[in-house]
């Protein structure tokens, strides 16, 4: 089968009332929240990649640095001519450093931002013209299924997940989303999925309180996207950026809180806020080792290798069917 230079673009974006539905949703409900999946348009992207280069944000680097030390062993476990599927491709430098190691035979980007896509897309084509490239604008947190993957008849499936995302859901969700997951790759299938630790909550703290107010920016720029793309009148000055660990839960939750109390309109429904109501727009939770594998057991799968830092900080855990 012939191989094309050029990525091949699947849109399976959601509705654009999709959103809407879920945004009424989310500040109907008590507490007032929104699915961080929406803080992705392509402002949202290129502050979450500024956030990534922060000195107080460690996890970037340090899933990079654990990629870079120990990606021979990961291909080596992972094996040679799989249909490699990343969510979440972001702006990719991680998935560099994998694909350079694994040469997979396909290389299947899903991401829900189409900007970031494209662009992920278009940079690993031209750097590596052997492998086929599908790019997927999708929501990857939904159960998925990918068309035009039949003719990539590989040795496995693998499925890649970097950047601490999964600890955006609760322990619940990430249990259903890694059994959607284990469907998707099939029997003998794999998946490599970043995780980050349970750690001293001072480090934390800082990860999301950046002194240079970057988090703060894309925390409230997620209502600028609601202004724009659905004709809200939130004041984004009249909120501020609050973001704390909770140990008991064993995850940092960030929050805009209302300055005052204001009513916003979004699409002729009215909400009210109170002052110093906040409006819950991320966890992240963070896992021990061993709670992880144990979770990702419970899902149905075998967990296999793990690899960390040296500060355990982060781990990259290698799941299989």
């Amino acid at each position: 089968m012939s191989i094309s230079h050029s990525p091949t673009f699947v849109d399976l974006h959601p509705a654009a009332d999709r959103f809407l539905d879920d945004v009424l949703s989310g500040l109907a409900s008590n507490p007032k929240s929104l699915s961080p999946k929406y803080f992705y348009d392509a402002r949202g992207s290129v502050l979450f990649e500024a956030i990534c280069e922060l000195p107080e944000y460690y996890p970037t680097r340090t899933e990079l640095a654990l990629m870079r030390g120990h990606v021979a062993a990961m291909a080596a476990s992972l094996g040679p001519d799989c249909l490699l599927i990343e969510f979440g491709s972001g702006a990719g430098i991680k998935t560099e450093v994998l694909l350079q190691a694994m040469r997979p035979a396909a290389y299947v980007a899903v991401d829900i931002s189409s900007d970031a896509l494209h662009a992920a897309a278009d940079r690993h084509a031209a750097r590596f013209p052997g492998v086929a490239m599908i790019a997927v604008c999708a929501d990857y947190m939904q159960s998925l299924e990918i068309p035009g993957l039949s003719p990539y008849a590989t040795s496995r499936r693998v499925i890649y997940f970097p950047g601490s995302t999964i600890g955006n859901l609760t322990p619940e969700e990430a249990r259903s989303f890694l059994r959607d997951a284990r469907l998707l790759a099939g029997p003998g299938g794999a998946m490599l999925v970043g995780v980050d630790l349970k750690k001293d909550p001072a480090v934390l703290h800082a990860a999301y309180n950046d002194s240079q107010g970057v988090t703060a920016a894309f925390n409230l720029n997620l209502l600028t996207r609601i202004n724009r793309e659905l004709g809200a009148d939130f004041d984004p000055a009249q909120f501020c950026h609050v973001a704390f660990y909770d140990a008991a839960a064993g995850r940092i939750e960030m929050h805009l809180e209302s300055r005052c109390a204001q009513t916003v309109s979004v699409a002729g429904c009215r909400f009210v806020f109170a002052a110093g109501e906040r409006l819950h727009t991320e966890n992240s939770c963070k896992y021990s080792i061993d709670e992880f594998r144990q979770l990702a057991q419970s899902a149905g799968f075998r967990a296999r290798e793990v690899w960390s830092d040296p500060q355990q900080y982060f781990a990259v855990h290698l799941l299989e069917i």
